[in-house]
């Protein structure tokens, strides 16, 4: 269990940005992020952290087999 924990948390981490990304941007509409250019910064930080957390995942299951 303990490895899949940094992969679903990355997974998450890396729509999440992504979907903050794009709400910054003004494509999703309908949130209090829409058009706020905070969001541009913040998604692609988080959506990072979720790919660092994923490769970390994915290294430390390939280490243990």
């Amino acid at each position: 269990m303990k490895e899949w924990l940094p992969l679903t948390l990355g997974l998450l981490a890396v729509v999440v940005g992504a979907v903050w990304t794009v709400q910054g941007l003004g494509y999703v509409a309908g949130s209090l992020m829409t058009d706020q250019r905070i969001w541009v910064l913040i998604g692609p930080l988080v959506l990072l952290v979720g790919l660092v957390a994923i490769w970390r995942g994915l290294r430390a299951r390939r280490h243990r087999s």
